[in-house]
């Protein structure tokens, strides 16, 4: 994701999932692939800090994209203490918020993908 509509359209139309480390911001817009956005500011640290932790979240993506429903638009915001997170932990903070996320959707669409 790279259009600042696309980001504005998750975090602003979308539910929201927290947790310490990280927030995760998820709306449906269409029928195209996935698109994932990464918001990482500078209260997380310097540029090499700020890359590690995108890099670490992309990585994470990669392997959960098949979970997201077609026409899904996902921001995940790393909170500062990502800089210091395990990658291991980030990984299960990342799948706790997306379990919330996507449990909440089929719940209010009736179980219907």
């Amino acid at each position: 994701m790279r259009r600042g509509e696309e980001f504005e359209a998750a975090v602003k139309r979308g539910k929201r999932a927290g947790r310490p480390t990280l927030v995760v911001h998820f709306t449906l817009s269409g029928e195209e692939p996935p698109l994932v956005g990464f918001v990482v500011s500078k209260a997380v640290g310097g540029a090499v800090t700020r890359n590690k932790v995108k890099r670490r979240l992309r990585h994470l993506m990669r392997d959960r994209l098949h979970r997201l429903p077609r026409g899904s638009l996902l921001v995940v915001r790393a909170n500062p203490p990502a800089a210091s997170a395990r990658f291991e932990h980030l990984a299960a903070e990342l799948d706790l918020a997306l379990d919330r996320l996507l449990r909440r959707r089929e719940s209010s669409t009736g179980g219907q993908k």
